[in-house]
This record gives C-alpha cells, structure tokens and sequence, in this order.
C-alpha cells in the first residue's frame, strides 16, 4: 500500500512537470503570436484582451493533460508519452486555429488582441483557441 502511495507521488510530480511544461509552452506560443510581450501586456497594462487568450490557451493545455492523464495507458511511461504528444499536437492546433481566425477575419488578429481597448474579437479568439484543445481532448482514447 506504501509502494502505491509512493509510486502515485511520483507519477503526480513527473505528470504535474509536464504539464507545467506545456503551459510555460502555451505562454511562449501565445506570446509568438501576438505582438509585444504577454508579461508587459497582462501584468503590466493589463490588457484584457491578451488576457483572454492567454486564459483560453491555459485552460486548453491543462484539459488536455488532464484528458491525457485521465485516460492513461495502465503503463506509466506510455502516459507520460501520451501527455506529452497530445500537449504539443494541442498547441500546434490552437496556434494554426488562430492563425485561421486571423486570416478569416479583417486587420490583424495580433493587433486587435494587444489593443488597450476591450474587443469582442479577443474572446472570439479565446473561444477558438480553447475549442481546439477540446477538439484534442477528444480524440485522446
């Protein structure tokens, strides 16, 4: 029972690394997308709209991992393997989804989600982004 216990520690650690991995990735994609810096743009000017984003794209990554770690192999390295595919196959989908809403869409998405100014396209982008990743959580069997 001690060896269980143990072994689930040592699996929540390894799993919660990874997916502050892939959320620290989430925020380095986010952040290449959009023009400026996320850091000046959230927590210096607060920038709602990058905000949002930035939100979606965090929630997105975390239910993936938790869709990944949920529905894991019974071996623990092909989870971990699991986690770390659909995580990246994850971020890929959400940046081509907001690449597509940019194109779909007047002016330049990247602007309009760095704007002082509240605008409903940053949560229309936010909805697209976190859709993708629920089209991920998805497809993990």
């Amino acid at each position: 029972m001690v060896e269980d216990l143990l072994e689930g520690a040592w699996q929540s650690i390894v799993f919660g690394a990874v997916g502050i991995a892939l959320m620290a990735a989430g925020f380095v994609l986010v952040d290449a997308l959009t023009p400026g810096k996320l850091r000046e743009l959230i927590w210096v000017r607060r920038n709602a709209n990058a905000s949002w984003l930035l939100l979606a794209n965090q929630l997105g990554i975390a239910g993936i991992v938790f869709t990944a770690i949920l529905t894991s192999y019974t071996d623990f390295a092909k989870g971990l393997a699991s986690t770390v595919l659909f995580g990246l196959i994850g971020l890929g989908i959400m940046a081509l989804a907001f690449l597509v809403l940019d194109w779909l869409t007047p002016g330049k998405l990247g602007e309009v989600i760095c704007s002082e100014e509240p605008h409903p396209a940053a949560r229309v982008s936010a909805a697209t982004h976190f859709g993708a990743a629920l089209i991920v959580c998805a497809c993990i069997a």
